[in-house]
């Protein structure tokens, strides 16, 4: 499910486009320099699915460490943009039924000064989000 609009991420979010856009620049570096600080992460489906985790930035990738607890068959899915709305990289996990399992993500962000924001979604098993995204600024 790569194809979906960051203005539908935000649509789905509610996001204030102000804060993904005072995010400050950073100089070009390669994407594992220093990292900022963490950010959490959490997005349920109201009905006892949910992701949970953190989003570590980096100059030019962003990483996702967490876990997915599924009723049903959910699986999660990432995508980060740059200060314009233009995404930069997307991911998913596979599809996982009744269980709570580890599912990482390293989000391509190669372009000076890195993502701006990551949308994070809670989708069925045919890539459909369940519920709102939840949309993360970078610190």
């Amino acid at each position: 499910m790569l194809g979906r609009s960051a203005l539908t991420l935000f649509t789905a979010a509610g996001l204030a486009m102000s804060a993904a856009l005072t995010a400050p620049a950073v100089a070009a570096t390669p994407s594992m320099a220093a990292a900022y600080a963490p950010t959490p992460v959490y997005v349920s489906d109201g009905a006892g699915s949910y992701i949970s985790g953190t989003l570590t930035w980096y100059n030019r990738s962003v990483v996702f460490t967490g876990t997915l607890k599924s009723v049903g068959c959910r699986r999660a899915w990432y995508s980060v943009f740059d200060s314009y709305a233009n995404p930069l990289g997307a991911r998913s996990s596979s599809t996982h039924c009744n269980t709570v399992t580890s599912v990482p993500a390293t989000l391509p962000a190669d372009v000076v000064g890195g993502g701006s924001y990551v949308g994070v979604c809670l989708d069925d098993a045919n890539g459909k989000p369940v519920t709102s995204c939840g949309v993360y600024p970078r610190p």
